[in-house]
């Protein structure tokens, strides 16, 4: 468009100074404009894509070939196009990296009349995540340069990749924590399948407990003793808060937590326990829905700006997945693992606060955290006052695990000041062994 201003304003100027060259020439330049700008719509609006559809779920290392077919619709051959496939950059950026990328999905062609031109690009992913492929972006304009086009082409596609699963070579069903029944050292309720003993009737006692056949055998009044419950299966609570992870190894520390919290609910789930989740992350899928997909791409930056634009999610709430049983469970919990980002919303105490009506008593609280504050710790505390049996398990990748006799470290005082009882997760080798190092 400023072209075109100018063009017109040397024009009416060479008119008014009677400048026949000039205005001979802003004609010529004129008419070129127009053209060109014609073309570029034409070129723009023939242009069409279609994305072949890959599968929604993967696995931590498989691999994934993504096939566009960008075609010309119209019988006007198109000079020069530019494509380029958004891609998840910090993933790519981090180190490790979440994914690694073989093909080209960058480049420059020339497509004739109704021809089409095939993108090809393979896709491995290396950790777990909730992974955007695309939009397309294409870029096209006449020989001159004067007039360019932008155009954003096809919806992205969105990729889950479960966490990790580390089998707990060493389970065993009588582990006294965090995993595994356990009695209780306070009466909640009573079994009814769990007989203890058979007693002496005493006043009080409720007439469906009484022991007929005793009764009937030493001709005095008998009443059966049974068991209190047992704390079957966990709730996990997993805290991935921004500063948790903060500094060295940060990256490593928060996947190896998810990791941990994966392989703990599966080894409950494959036992047939309740198992549930609870963190103050961040799910990858419903950020998207409030905020929008995003176009990430390493040229024009116009067209990053306008499918980069969000507004704030301002979400406080936990994310939970209630514990109980069923054949879903697991499959519910690894996604909402895989799609879990950080998040500067709830800290862990403020967590423990929200979320504790869905902690049911019957099943242990298993902690998963880094970092351990006074404030965490004393909600820790509250929480086993209150009755509930809490382990805690720390992941501490950068200092390896210590034997239970030996002393314990100094950030560890809040826990032992609150009585509690926790464990250290220093690699994926410690997890796998994690009932013979501290639960045996």
């Amino acid at each position: 468009m400023k072209w075109i201003t100018g063009t017109i304003i040397a024009l009416i100027l060479g008119t008014v100074l009677q400048l026949a060259f000039l205005v001979y020439a802003m004609y010529v330049l004129l008419g070129i404009l127009i053209l060109s700008h014609l073309l570029t719509h034409q070129w723009m609006g023939a242009i069409a894509v279609h994305r072949h559809p890959i599968t929604n779920k993967a696995e931590i290392g498989e691999s994934e070939t993504l096939i566009l077919d960008l075609s010309n619709e119209s019988s006007l051959a198109i000079p020069w196009l530019i494509f380029e496939e958004s891609f998840p950059r910090t993933a790519m950026e981090q180190s490790p990296p979440r994914i690694a990328l073989k093909g080209k999905g960058l480049g420059i062609i020339q497509i004739g009349p109704n021809k089409a031109h095939r993108i090809e690009y393979t896709i491995t992913f290396k950790q777990r995540g909730y992974y955007q492929l695309g939009p397309l972006l294409v870029e096209t304009g006449d020989l001159f340069g004067l007039h360019r086009k932008f155009k954003i082409l096809t919806d992205p596609q969105f990729v889950l990749v479960a966490p990790k699963i580390v089998p707990l070579q060493h389970y065993q069903i009588a582990s006294k924590r965090p995993i595994g029944e356990i009695r209780i050292t306070h009466r909640l309720f009573d079994d009814p399948t769990r007989i203890a003993a058979v007693r002496p009737y005493q006043a009080g006692d409720p007439l469906n407990q009484i022991h007929w056949r005793a009764t009937a055998r030493t001709g005095e009044l008998h009443s059966r003793i049974y068991e209190n419950s047992c704390v079957a299966g966990a709730t996990l609570l997993l805290d991935f808060h921004n500063f948790a992870y903060q500094g060295s190894g940060e990256t490593v520390a928060s996947e190896l937590a998810v990791t941990t919290a994966a392989s703990l609910a599966n080894a409950l789930f494959e036992e047939g326990h309740q198992v549930g989740l609870v963190t103050n992350g961040r799910d990858a899928a419903e950020r998207i829905k409030h905020e929008g997909w995003k176009g990430e791409f390493t040229t024009r930056a116009d067209a990053h700006q306008k499918t980069g634009e969000t507004t704030q999610n301002e979400r406080l709430n936990p994310i939970v997945v209630p514990t109980r049983k069923g054949a879903d469970q697991i499959t519910t919990i690894l996604e909402t693992l895989g799609r879990l980002e950080s998040s500067d919303g709830l800290e862990f105490s403020e967590l423990i606060q929200e979320s504790t009506h869905f902690l049911p008593r019957d099943a242990t609280v298993i902690p998963i955290l880094r970092d351990i504050s006074p404030q965490a710790a004393l909600a820790l505390g509250m929480l086993r006052q209150r009755g509930y049996a809490v382990t805690v398990v720390l992941i501490q990748f950068d200092e390896g695990y210590s034997p239970q006799w030996a002393k314990a470290p100094s950030w560890a005082e809040p826990i032992i000041a609150q009585g509690l009882e926790f464990i250290t997760i220093s690699n994926e080798e410690e997890l796998a062994a994690l009932s013979t190092l501290a639960l045996v």
